[in-house]
């Protein structure tokens, strides 16, 4: 088998399923959604003799995308993703939060953000909300909002609701690979911030996502489909039961109990990287 490692980018909702990718990565990286794509793209290395490094494109709000792709690498045959590897999510939600604060420093205080993402579930959106109540907490802006693309509130309710409260100015700071639709009509002055990681940061991170796992295979055998299955873990309607209710989990460790109080499992999967 060559020594050549490609790279397959897979997608979900925060990079529009892998059009808000196309002309920010190298062109020899292959950008797919995940699913049947995804398998085809695997199975197509693994016949030509060339080794895949697969890294799910996710700033931490999409961590069913990750676990999808392990399930996806899962389902091939061994001989057909032989020598492929499952690299760690690209980003985390203290990736994101970091990546945020950065796009806010350079935006003057006077300004309110409109932190914006497109729509995912329910979880995914709630996550959001918790990222920008971070950024405004640690940063210099009194006025945070949250809008979401294709989704409620949207980006032009999003700058409606900043200028209720009083901004004659409102910055957009995307929270995805994807970028808004900047609104009009508003009758207050709207920009964007731009990409959360602009290109050279996005290559770089990816490089280190593919060493990371180049460097687990090698050292334990180590291919993190098993990882990326437990990716999420705790994320879903199942943890989210009233006080007293038995359920069952559907899309966690699937079993029936009662519980006494309200609670969260698995708040956070911590990845350590360098970014």
């Amino acid at each position: 088998m060559s020594d050549h490692c490609r790279v397959i980018a897979v997608c979900g909702h925060e990079a529009a399923h892998g059009e808000a990718l196309r002309g920010l990565v190298d062109p020899a990286v292959i950008v797919v959604p995940s699913g049947r794509e995804l398998y085809r793209s695997v199975a197509g290395l693994t016949r030509s003799g060339e080794r895949g490094c697969v890294v799910p494109m996710t700033l931490g709000r999409d961590p069913e995308l990750v676990a999808d792709t392990a399930r996806t690498l899962g389902a091939l045959p061994t001989a057909e993703r032989s020598g492929t590897v499952l690299a760690r999510p690209f980003g985390t939600s203290q990736h994101l939060i970091g990546w945020l604060r950065a796009a806010a420093g350079r935006v003057p205080a006077t300004s309110a953000l409109l932190v914006t993402a497109p729509s995912g579930d329910p979880f995914d959106d709630a996550e959001l909300y918790r990222v920008a109540s971070l950024v405004r907490r640690h940063g210099r802006h009194s006025s945070v909002e949250v809008a979401f693309s294709g989704g409620d509130p949207d980006p032009a309710e999003g700058v409606r609701r900043c200028r209720l409260l009083g901004a004659t100015r409102v910055v957009l700071v995307p929270a995805a690979f994807a970028l808004p639709q900047v609104p009009d009509g508003s009758g207050a002055h709207v920009a964007c911030a731009g990409p959360p990681v602009p290109p050279a940061a996005l290559a770089r991170v990816l490089a280190e996502r593919v060493a990371d796992a180049g460097r687990r295979w090698s050292e334990r055998g180590d291919d993190g489909i098993a990882t990326g299955l437990a990716a999420a873990d705790g994320h879903g309607h199942s943890h989210t039961h009233p006080p007293g209710e038995e359920h069952d989990h559907v899309r966690g460790h699937g079993h029936p109990h009662p519980h006494q109080h309200p609670h969260v499992h698995g708040a956070g999967r911590v990845i350590r990287s360098t970014v």
